[in-house]
């Protein structure tokens, strides 16, 4: 499939408006890190962001940003890091995931709305993310939001566009707010608990004063498969001052006086361990269906263990247990409805398929099904924004053969 790189964003509404009148269709792509997840496309032609890149405005006195969609998260991280500042929801590097060559990008980051473990205090990247440029489906250029936190007027297109996937418009442009970079970290490591007593440990520990910035549990094998041999382990991290952190630290020790041997990794190997679980390392390198689950922080283990009773694989938990990446080694539709099962049974949430081969991909809903009058809105709003149907055709809506997608 021809792969079309426009080098600004007037180049890329010509396309656009081009596509629409010729009644042509294209994929949306920016570094192509993600291209496997959603239902099989079958568009014409690929539009790709990875020329439009570059930091076009940054104030770090203001703790904003502003880049071309196309800019690779890796460059925007490096300039941050000479101020000792950050994206803070933790944008994440899935590439293990599928094998993918090329770079996230950061308007790939806030199309998926992607956010790694700090989302439990910060919020996710559709949180930070405070003004837009995008060209819709009739080769419209829109701006949206503002540099500035304050600004937020009319319809509020900036967090309608996070999470769409690509099939409203095509960011050409994100502003993103920023949060300086903590001194240090350490992180608390508990072991052997099971995923229930992991969950309600994780509970109490964010109850506390202690300021945990991030808390996940991951299983015996799971944990092996990050270094941390011993059993099972539970994860809280602090940060902050150097000061600040080790009184924290105690605090948390003081309260948790019941749990079993605890141990605390160093700054270095408590960023690595980190940056692991926000790139889903555990589960990388594989080609088995991998499922994210977004459910009550509570009804985690639940909904995995009812699953797991159905077919054979293995979870690990972050977001306080309320995120369940979730591994399986069965392949078939009716592991897909044991996952839509469990979630509707602990209380609802969402399930998403971010790894599958492309059959399962076609005979299951990718993305959690909508009810009917939301999946109605949702489609009306699309149906404004790009009304000859150009983005990302079919993407995000399954089309079971009795419905056009």
């Amino acid at each position: 499939m021809e792969t079309i790189m426009p080098a600004s964003e007037d180049e890329a509404a010509d396309i656009i408006r081009d596509a629409a009148s010729a009644g042509t269709t294209l994929e949306i792509a920016g570094g192509g890190t993600k291209r496997g997840i959603g239902q099989p496309l079958a568009a014409d032609r690929v539009l790709s962001t990875a020329a439009l890149s570059g930091i076009t405005e940054y104030n770090p006195g203001e703790l904003v940003l502003t880049a071309r969609a196309g800019t690779p998260v890796a460059d925007i991280a490096a300039a941050l890091d000479e101020n000792n500042q950050m994206l803070a929801f933790e944008p994440g590097d899935w590439r293990g995931l599928f094998g993918a060559n090329g770079v996230p990008t950061i308007g790939a980051i806030a199309a998926a709305n992607i956010a790694g473990p700090r989302r439990i205090t910060v919020g996710a990247a559709r949180d930070a993310l405070i003004g837009a440029r995008f060209v819709n489906g009739a080769g419209e250029v829109i701006r949206n939001g503002g540099k500035v936190m304050k600004n937020v007027t009319g319809l509020d297109l900036v967090k309608l566009m996070a999470g769409s996937w690509g099939t409203l418009g095509l960011l050409t442009e994100v502003s993103f707010k920023l949060l300086p970079r903590p001194q240090t970290e350490t992180t608390l490591v508990l072991r052997g608990l099971s995923d229930g007593e992991g969950a309600n440990l994780m509970a109490a520990a964010l109850g506390t004063s202690a300021e945990v910035s991030g808390a996940a549990h991951l299983p015996e094998g799971v944990a092996a498969r990050t270094g941390l041999d011993g059993g099972a382990a539970t994860l809280l991290r602090l940060e902050g001052f150097a000061e600040s952190v080790d009184a924290r630290l105690q605090r948390l020790r003081d309260t948790l006086t019941g749990a079993p041997d605890m141990e605390t990794l160093d700054v270095s190997a408590s960023r690595d361990l980190w940056s692991g679980l926000r790139d889903v390392a555990p589960f990388a390198g594989g080609t088995r269906p991998l499922w994210k689950i977004s459910v009550a922080p509570m009804a985690g283990h639940d909904v995995a263990a009812l699953i797991l009773r159905e077919t054979a694989g293995e979870a690990f938990y972050d977001w306080q247990g309320g995120l369940v990446w979730l591994q399986l080694d069965d392949e078939t539709d009716a592991a897909a409805e044991a996952v839509r099962a469990a979630v509707a049974k602990c209380g609802g949430g969402h399930a998403t398929l971010i790894r599958a081969g492309d059959e399962i991909r076609r005979s299951v809903p990718v993305f959690q099904p909508q009810a009917p009058a939301v999946a109605a809105l949702a489609e009306r709003v699309r149906a404004s924004l790009d009304p000859r149907g150009v983005f990302n055709p079919g993407r995000m809506v399954w089309n079971d053969g009795r419905k056009a997608a």
